[in-house]
């Protein structure tokens, strides 16, 4: 069975589907060179009209996609640094988001926006490296945020089939993972996994930190039966598959690489919490509140969530059940 590393399923997708269907292009700062290592190898299979180096204008090149989508091209949009989404949220949420609705459902926008990297890519200090998941799925933009290499490939072909917009975090702390894969295929949006069952307690993660969700399940499997459930898609959430899971376990613990307020996190647990009567308040592990990354490194690790917070929230948990 083949290895396959996260960074090359995301570039076989995007092979894939150019192969499939001839609509579909990639554009971006610097992909012809794969400045990101993403889009490795396709200017030479597909040549310079569908991957399109643009101009060092993130509102410009986002504008023009959803203009090639409304014409009838699949437009995959690659953005080196989460944080360049700050310049386009007017792009995608005012225009590629709404132009289906306020047409009457007339139009289509099927445009995908591929964002490798932030999330334990450590010394990228506060400008580049921010995950900023949590406002898409606030408004009600398809987000999907893959752990595996499986799930990369699928869930970014199935986001390129899409007639609706949606956003691609490929977290940098998931890029170099490699796993077996006999044979990639879609994943369908809107459906999460658990990754592990479990009895006591559901562990909820967020991207890369799937991995050490089960890293801390494994190490506390002595003490606790954890499972860990992990959403794929952040918007529209299955929560209908994390009801059924906190319903077994009676606790709940959400481990999300963003800032506290308003996060993912806390969407996850007032929802559950609405459905479900826990046997234990409910924890959760994040970015703390206004976080900034530094520069240094050590001090990058210390502000975003890791094992050892997440191990302390799945002990209170227990404790307090």
């Amino acid at each position: 069975m083949p290895r396959l590393s996260y960074r090359r399923a995301l570039t076989r997708a995007l092979a894939d589907e150019m192969t499939r269907d001839e609509s579909v292009v990639v554009l971006g700062e610097d992909i012809r060179v794969a400045a990101a290592n993403v889009t490795t190898g396709l200017l030479k299979k597909f040549g310079p009209e569908r991957v399109r180096d643009t101009p060092l204008s993130e509102q410009a090149f986002t504008s023009f996609a959803t203009g090639a989508a409304l014409a009838g091209a699949r437009p995959v949009v690659e953005f080196q640094i989460p944080s360049l989404l700050f310049l386009v949220f007017e792009q995608i949420v005012n225009h590629a988001h709404k132009f289906p609705l306020m047409t009457g459902g007339q139009c289509a926008v099927p445009v995908t926006y591929l964002v490798p990297g932030s999330g334990s890519r450590t010394g990228w200090a506060g400008q580049h490296s921010d995950h900023p998941y949590a406002l898409f799925a606030h408004v009600g933009v398809t987000t999907v945020v893959p752990a595996t290499p499986a799930d990369a490939y699928g869930l970014l072909v199935s986001a390129i089939r899409c007639d609706d917009p949606v956003v691609v975090f490929a977290p940098a702390g998931a890029l170099d993972l490699r796993e077996d894969v006999a044979e990639p295929a879609p994943v369908p949006l809107g459906r999460g996994v658990v990754r592990r069952s479990g009895d006591d307690v559901t562990v909820v993660a967020v991207g890369h930190l799937v991995h050490d969700a089960l890293a801390v399940a494994e190490e506390l499997s002595g003490q606790a039966s954890v499972e860990v459930f992990d959403p794929r898609t952040l918007y529209p959430f299955d929560f209908d598959g994390l009801v059924d899971s906190v319903r077994r376990t009676g606790r709940l613990v959400v481990v999300d690489d963003g800032n506290r307020s308003c996060g993912i996190a806390g969407e996850i647990i007032a929802t559950v919490v609405e459905r479900v009567r826990l046997a234990a308040p409910p924890r959760r592990v994040t970015r703390p509140d206004g976080a900034v990354l530094p520069f240094a490194p050590a001090l990058d690790r210390a502000v975003q969530p890791g094992r050892d917070q997440l191990t302390a929230a799945i002990q209170l948990t227990l404790k307090d059940g």
